[in-house]
């Protein structure tokens, strides 16, 4: 049987790895918080004391958490994933990192003789309970290979974007136009309004568009009903953006839309939104103040 660890059981990695176990995975589970690994214990996971005791054993390891900082702890730690994998473990990240903390993850797995894929993931709570993620590597082709069970168990679609930090250069890209859609919604339902259109008829307009898509079917609709309970939380979205305007200036390259945007989801957060969904950047547009 295989053994798959699994670090961080959030909003996103908590079906994720239930998903691991109905595919027949054994598991190994470790969250900073021990209360989040009770449901799946139930269900038949190992809990365990730390990174490095999920990893050892382990032919797989899976990790989400929040940000660069998270990932550094939690794979290059003293009781970080890379202290108790073996070598030949694959670790694949679907964390939203820098690329650059992607390559320098890489390069210490590398040394200790495991494979890391840098793995960002499309789609939110509702993709990651259906096992509806598409999947964005970065790194070894025979190690992507090797890891598609573990894709297919939790996910739609995995593409190999390249070497090492290729998938949390694609998944900076995904994010900034999500956000930036997500912001346009926002200006888009605060007009409507003023306007005092019908929204609805709006609703059913916009999204038989030019401009349609999940995120006008999904996002509008959480406005309209005042509905910001966390599909992706707006903090994570403003943290990407800044990630992509790092990966922007480290390429030279122009980006005042997303400037723009981040300005925008800045605002919101230090507004105190940034534990709601992140259409509740609306309420940031329009000056309202959150009932949730």
């Amino acid at each position: 049987m295989t053994t798959v660890a699994f670090i961080g059981l959030g909003a996103m990695g908590s079906p994720m790895a239930s998903n691991l176990l109905a595919a027949g995975f054994d598991l190994r589970v470790f969250n900073r918080n021990p209360a989040k690994t009770a449901e799946l214990a139930g269900k038949g996971a190992v809990v365990c004391g730390s990174p490095a005791e999920a990893a050892k054993g382990s032919q797989f390891v899976i990790s989400i958490v929040s940000d660069d900082n998270a990932t550094r702890e939690v794979m290059l730690g003293a009781n970080g994933v890379l202290a108790g994998a073996a070598p030949g473990t694959i670790i694949i990240d679907s964390s939203t990192n820098t690329p650059a903390m992607a390559r320098e993850v890489a390069a210490a797995a590398k040394a200790r003789g495991c494979d890391y894929l840098d793995s960002p993931v499309s789609g939110s709570v509702p993709q990651s309970r259906g096992a509806e993620l598409v999947f964005m590597v970065g790194g070894d082709a025979q190690a992507f290979e090797k890891a598609q069970p573990v894709y297919t168990a939790t996910g739609r679609m995995s593409t190999r974007m390249g070497e090492a930090g290729a998938g949390a250069t694609i998944k900076l890209i995904n994010n900034m136009l999500s956000g930036t859609v997500n912001t346009a919604i926002a200006e888009a339902v605060s007009i409507a309004e003023a306007a005092g259109l019908d929204l609805d008829a709006a609703y059913k307009v916009l999204n038989e568009g030019a401009a349609a898509s999940r995120l006008t079917r999904t996002k509008m609709e959480k406005i309209l009903k005042r509905d910001f309970s966390p599909q992706f939380q707006l903090a994570l979205m403003e943290k990407d953006m800044r990630y992509f305007m790092a990966l922007a200036q480290e390429v030279d390259r122009p980006t005042p839309v997303a400037a723009a945007v981040r300005n925008q989801l800045h605002a919101a957060r230090r507004a105190d939104l940034g534990g709601l969904d992140v259409s509740a950047v609306f309420l940031h547009v329009v000056g309202e103040r959150s009932k949730s």
